[in-house]
């Protein structure tokens, strides 16, 4: 199974500001971008965003908490679905959608709950929390199949340490965008990032 990659967390952007985050993000080679639902408008965002770069990185709604807000977000482009928690309802909506859940995990209780709602990628959150040593653990007994993403606290001095442990790619937020950030300060993040990414060995 090929892995998620890098994903782009925007959260915080607005309308006017995601298409021109979103292109440098994509010329980068970032491999999906999420738009986090506690955003303003963010099913405008994600709208705007898939229109622009849904071609070359997939695009996706974070922060569902809210079964109700998966059809939403798949109608306005999204074709992955991130969480903070690991609610069997969104799961299941999700695929149903079609789309890729992301559920948020901190724990192998969680994780295996997760699996069985039907999720075959998690978002290991907060990373920072769990440890790479943690993740590893989690690894050996997870199926081979599932997918780890660790999200929260995760930037380019540890990448490839993540990578290594088995990550299938990683979730970054605030180290590579914060609100009011200008385009060309996200592009030399995403650039140092993409590299630290691709320059490391599993």
């Amino acid at each position: 199974m090929a892995g998620t990659g890098l994903v782009a967390i925007l959260r915080g952007i607005t309308p006017d500001d995601v298409v021109a985050v979103g292109e440098v993000l994509a010329e980068a080679g970032l491999d999906a971008i999420e738009v986090p639902l506690n955003s303003p408008s963010p099913f405008t965002s994600v709208e705007r965003l898939a229109t622009a770069v849904g071609e070359r990185c997939a695009v996706g709604a974070g922060t569902v908490v809210d079964v109700a807000d998966v059809p939403r977000a798949r109608d306005a482009g999204a074709r992955i679905v991130v969480a903070p928690n690991a609610d069997p309802a969104v799961i299941a909506a999700s695929i149903d959608a079609g789309m890729r859940p992301y559920p948020g995990v901190a724990t192998p209780t969680e994780a295996f709950a997760a699996i069985a709602a039907g999720a075959r990628h998690l978002k290991l959150f907060p990373a920072d929390a769990v440890g790479v040593a943690g993740m590893k653990a989690w690894r050996a007994v997870l199926p081979s199949e599932v997918e780890l993403l660790p999200v929260g606290g995760v930037d380019d001095t540890d990448l490839a340490e993540w990578k290594a442990a088995g990550a299938g790619g990683a979730g970054l937020g605030s180290t590579l965008y914060r609100p009011g950030d200008r385009p060309e300060q996200v592009r030399a993040r995403a650039t140092s990032l993409r590299r630290a990414w691709t320059g490391a060995t599993r």
